[in-house]
This record gives C-alpha cells, structure tokens and sequence, in this order.
C-alpha cells in the first residue's frame, strides 16, 4: 500500500480486566483507516494506567499487563507497553502519547551525514503517525467538567490525532459539534463504526466474576485463567477495599 501515511494506534485505559471488545476497538480502526485510502496501519499499543489512578476496584497494573500480554498472543500487530504503568505516578494521557512518540520517532532508521557519521535526521520515508484509539464514551468525558484540560485536548486531536469507535449509546458527532476544540480540529478525529454493537463492559466483567457467573467468550480463554490462578475479582480477592476515590484527571 504505497503512498499511505503509516500509523500506530495507542490505546489507554484501565483494562481491567482486558476484554474482547478492547481488542476489537483495535481491529476496527485499522479497517477504518485502511477503507480510506490515506492510511497503512504499522502497529498498536495498549499502555495499562498506573495504579496510583486509583480508581475503584483497580487490580495490581503487573496483573493487568500480564493479562494484556495474554490477550495479545493471538495478534500480530498489537503490544502491550508497561512504560506508563512503571511509572512512580499516574501519567495523563497527553504525556503517555508525547513519550510514544518520541519512541516512535527514535525507532526510525538514521541516515548518514557527510562525515559518515550518524546523523539525527530520519531517513527519508513517511514519518508514522501516533493515534489515540477510544470509545465514543471517552470521547464524551472531554465534556467533563475538570477532567481533562483544554489544552490536552487540543494537543491529542491537533497534534496526534484521533480514532473513536461507536458504542450503544453514544453520540460522537454530537459530542464533537458541542465541543469548539473538537468542532476546530474534526478533521483529525476518525469516527469508525463497529457493525456488532455490545454493551459489555469491564464493570460487568468484574461484576459477573464476583457473583461466580460465566464470562467464556468475554474473555480470551487465557485471561479467565489467569483471572482463577490469581484468585482476581472475586470477594475475597486482595483488591477489594483499594480506594475508591480517582484522580482529578483523565485516561481513556
């Protein structure tokens, strides 16, 4: 697919636990992209939030990553990245896409000056770009009041650009025309449609593990048992009693 912009998705969130639906996010918006002709999907990223988000019910980020690696055995172009979790406190969004960015940019091959020496100016090829993939329900947090800063947001759609899958629900286009940041920058955010609309979420996982019922099929087989080995979401589990209390700011 020559003459198309290469792009990494990167997703953030809690993924707790990982389901399903977080991964077909990923294959959605790589089909969308590809369907307009401008894009070629190189990779994806999902980036566990830090545990010092704090958010109610949120198991230890080594057990979420390692569910998340679970999860992605099957793919071939999506990882798993812990850099944000490791760090000594929650990151905000913006600044887990400027770090994945700049990764994105030192992975690029170097060219060689005059000298022979190893110059810092990329080769000449397409720089790829870094996307935020989300739910229209992220999408619809921008609306929060002091949740996310204006300014992030104008840096994640102007700068980075973003791609939002449809949920039940939820109205992207609205969300966008009564947002003037987003109005300004909606050529750079991608509304993709998933055709097998489903309401599940991780809340109903956690809530379904805890009443011992089923979540075969709303899980890869590995993360369930994963889930059973280390006794995860259950009513004696350790991560019962963590604070319930979030940071005053975003992730996705």
């Amino acid at each position: 697919m020559r003459g198309r912009i290469p792009v990494v998705l990167l997703a953030c969130g809690s993924f707790n636990p990982i389901t399903n639906m977080h991964l077909r996010l990923f294959e959605v918006a790589r089909d969308h992209l590809h369907q307009t002709g401008l894009y070629q999907v190189i990779g994806g990223i999902i980036s566990p939030v830090n545990d010092n988000y704090r958010k109610k019910d949120l198991v230890a980020a080594q057990h979420r990553v390692s569910m998340v690696r679970l999860a992605l055995q099957t793919s071939n172009w999506i990882r798993v990245d812990p850099w944000e979790s490791e760090q000594t406190q929650w990151i905000e969004t913006v600044k887990v896409l400027r770090h994945h960015h700049s990764e994105l940019l030192r992975s690029l091959p170097q060219t060689e000056g005059p000298d022979r020496s190893r110059s810092m100016a990329p080769a000449p090829a397409a720089v790829p770009e870094l996307k935020l993939l989300c739910g229209a329900d992220v999408l619809k947090t921008f609306q929060t009041p002091n949740l996310w800063k204006d300014e992030h947001i104008q840096e994640i759609v102007e700068k980075f650009g973003l791609v939002c899958v449809g949920r039940a629900g939820h109205d992207p286009k609205g969300y966008i025309k009564s947002s003037p940041i987003l109005q300004r920058y909606q050529h750079n955010i991608h509304l993709a449609r998933e055709p097998m609309q489903n309401n599940i979420s991780a809340t109903y996982i956690r809530q379904a593990l805890d009443q011992g019922r089923s979540v075969k099929y709303l899980l890869p087989d590995a993360v369930i048992a994963y889930i059973k080995d280390h006794n995860l979401y259950t009513r004696d589990s350790s991560w019962k009693g963590r604070s319930a209390q979030n940071n005053a700011g975003e992730t996705c």
